[in-house]
């Protein structure tokens, strides 16, 4: 024990006396013990921290993240081109990775067909992994949609009330004709006076005859309601007016009842005026193949004074006799089938539809199924607003009760159960969804095509060299052309205005829509439709046209105070209007606004310089140039241009203009005159002097 300690104290000196040298003789382990007492400043310690080692992993390494490697999808006898698809490579990296292999690649062209080890070992090389491509086969879904039912026994058919369309030219008379028949004031609560939606009126006669009547607009904007309401119908009157003759919507009229095979019967209204003249309107007629019976054909013309009454029962019996040779039947039993005629949202009953029902009996509770859209019927209402338990075969209703809003033109059917009525919208949905897909597919495919062609067009002109080759030389060019590359962030001057439309039924957005589709001035100002739908301006809409810096056009809606407040501040547009083409003149005035406006000059007078004089003026000289008047006349007022040859020496204003010794306005044709300008123009004899009238003429926009 003695000689320990004595050890340790000497230890203790030389670690204290030079600790280098210590170690330099004795191993770490002897100078710090794993329990020794010594203090801590004579070892120095250099811990290291352990880390868990990944097998395979030398120490120090960092774990690389794991990459997902790409699948190719790889067949039997796939040829160069094929594999270079699947890959999405090119054919020359194809080329290069079965380098250094048995395989040639001089030798190989796109059509090659190569074995399974090297389409494997070309995918292996290219850092993806390959599997098998499955041959599976796509499953057919079972349609789930509604269908109308097949056509009834004769002998359950009962007759049914005729529909009647009123079609004609815009203030022909049609709705004050209607008016009349039914003795109601309908004209009086249409805008403008016009009719701008479709109306479904039943009407019954003195005899006890029903006629279901459609009243169609006859503004150009709603050709679509005209053509639907031909369709939806068995006779169309054709309203024609004895003072004013066939017109464009009257023509227009006659095809849409062509199309949809219909046959007509001519009303000449206002007879009772002193310039009328019925006959003409029957000659203008035969142009369009609409013969009359008293020109041997088979079509009825009534004269009739709607605003009077006069001769309108003859109409009405004309209509019910035609309606007894058509022979209209229905069946009144089954499934309710119609067509919807106008559909609108309410703040009171939501999504409301007027439809003409056409087979079998509508009632509350039923299940119906439009477009894409299904309703369980709560309520039924007739066109005075009634509520009815149920409609027949040719009424006319509104059927409250739709989940979303289904277009106008919609046709109705029945179904047994609500569960079926989904399937069959899920369907509808799902279809439609597929029919845009492919579209989208085609054009995908279109535009592929082309960048196809672009590259073989490219690569024809390679096609001589060998692969190496041409792979530098489109590195070479591909290299040149991403250095000349333009930036990516270009500034688009094209002028635009973006619109949110909406009005209070289907059919009136889509004849706004109609009317914004005949634009064709896009290169000039592009028209842009952000947001189209049916009801009041809302808060969602001020600021979506805020985003978008648009116009707010609504046709027969309404903006709460709130709503006017929110887009004045944000200087949001609202446009708000009641009758059709007061809308559409202000939507060209805006879009004429959006244009630059264009210089126009007008050559008002030429003048020769005859002679050049100076005339004192105080004590100062001032040139004059002595001129003719060739053509027109000068007028101080305007600007002046000194032409010398072709060339313009100069241009702007007159300081003077004497004829004689006096100061006038105006000098005319043959009349000679002394004009003085600005300093500094040089005037020589025969030069010329034209008169310039600078209008600025703003561009205005056709729709």
């Amino acid at each position: 024990m003695n000689v320990m300690s004595s050890v340790m104290r000497v230890a203790r000196r030389l670690v204290h006396a030079d600790p280098v040298l210590l170690s330099s003789y004795l191993s770490p382990p002897l100078l710090c013990p794993a329990r020794s007492s010594a203090r801590p400043l004579t070892c120095q310690q250099n811990r290291k921290y352990a880390s868990k080692q990944v097998k395979g992993q030398a120490k120090g390494q960092k774990v690389k993240p794991k990459v997902e490697k790409q699948e190719v999808e790889i067949t039997q006898r796939m040829t160069v081109a094929a594999l270079a698809e699947a890959m999405k490579k090119d054919y020359d990296h194809v080329l290069e990775a079965l380098l250094n292999t048995s395989v040639d690649p001089d030798y190989l062209d796109p059509d090659s067909v190569l074995e399974e080890r090297w389409i494997k070992e070309v995918v292996t090389r290219s850092g993806m992994k390959f599997k098998w491509a499955k041959l599976s086969e796509s499953k057919q879904r079972i349609n789930r949609d509604a269908h109308p039912r097949p056509p009834a026994d004769p002998s359950s058919l009962v007759p049914r009330p005729p529909v009647v369309t009123i079609m004609g030219h815009v203030d022909h008379g049609k709705t004050t004709l209607l008016d009349s028949l039914r003795k109601s004031q309908i004209v009086s609560t249409e805008a403008g006076g016009i009719t701008q939606h479709i109306g479904a009126f039943l009407v019954q006669l003195p005899t006890g005859e029903k006629i279901t009547f459609l009243d169609t607009p006859g503004h150009a904007a709603f050709s679509a309601m005209r053509a639907r309401g031909a369709n939806a119908t068995d006779i169309v009157v054709l309203v024609v007016a004895a003072d004013d003759g066939v017109m464009n919507q009257t023509v227009e009229s006659i095809q849409h009842a062509r199309r949809a095979k219909v046959p007509i019967i001519v009303a000449v209204n206002k007879c009772d005026k002193p310039q009328a003249d019925p006959q003409r309107v029957k000659r203008e007629l035969l142009a369009h193949n609409v013969i009359c019976e008293e020109f041997g054909g088979d079509v009825q013309t009534i004269h009739v004074s709607a605003l009077k009454g006069d001769n309108l029962l003859a109409l009405a019996e004309a209509t019910v006799a035609l309606a007894e040779v058509l022979e209209l039947k229905a069946e009144p039993s089954g499934f309710t089938e119609g067509i919807i005629i106008e559909s609108r949202t309410d703040k009171g009953k939501g999504p409301v539809t007027t439809a003409i029902v056409q087979r079998g009996m509508l009632r509350r509770g039923c299940i119906l199924v439009a477009g894409k859209s299904w309703a369980k019927v709560r309520l039924l209402f007739d066109e005075n607003g009634r509520a009815v338990n149920e409609a027949g075969p040719s009424s006319a209703v509104e059927v409250v009760g739709w989940k979303e809003l289904p277009s106008a033109g919609e046709v109705i059917l029945e179904v047994e159960s609500e569960q079926r009525a989904r399937e069959v919208v899920e369907w509808r949905s799902s279809e439609e969804e597929q029919q845009k897909l492919q579209e989208e597919q085609s054009a995908i495919e279109v535009k592929q095509k082309v960048h196809l062609e672009e590259y073989r067009r490219e690569r024809a002109e390679l096609s001589h060299l060998s692969w190496r080759q041409r792979k530098a030389a489109l590195y070479q060019a591909n290299k040149t052309k991403f250095s000349m590359r333009p930036s990516e962030r270009t500034q688009d001057n094209q002028l635009r205005l973006p619109l949110i439309i909406k009005g209070d039924v289907d059919g009136s957005v889509e004849a706004m829509l109609n009317v914004l589709d005949s634009y064709d001035a896009q290169q000039q100002c592009e028209l842009e439709v952000v947001h189209f739908g049916i009801g009041d301006i809302s808060e969602n809409d001020v600021n979506m046209a805020e985003t978008f810096a648009g116009s707010i056009y609504g046709f027969n809606v309404g903006a709460s105070r709130v709503v006017q407040q929110l887009a004045a501040k944000r200087g949001v547009p609202l446009r708000l209007h009641s009758v059709i083409y007061k809308l559409i003149d202000q939507l060209k005035d805006e879009l004429s606004g959006k244009l630059p406006p264009l210089e126009s000059e007008n050559v008002i007078g030429e003048a020769t310089v005859l002679a050049m004089f100076e005339v004192s003026v105080g004590k100062k000289k001032v040139p004059v140039a002595g001129c003719r008047v060739q053509k027109g006349l000068l007028d101080r007022r305007l600007q002046f241009r000194l032409m010398r040859g072709q060339d313009i020496v100069w241009e702007g204003s007159l300081l003077a203009l004497k004829h004689h010794k006096d100061d006038v306005q105006t000098v005319k044709t043959g009349m000679d005159c002394g004009l003085s300008v600005e300093d500094g123009v040089d005037f020589r004899p025969e030069a010329g002097l034209q008169v310039i009238d600078g209008s600025m003429l703003q561009r205005i926009l056709q729709i």
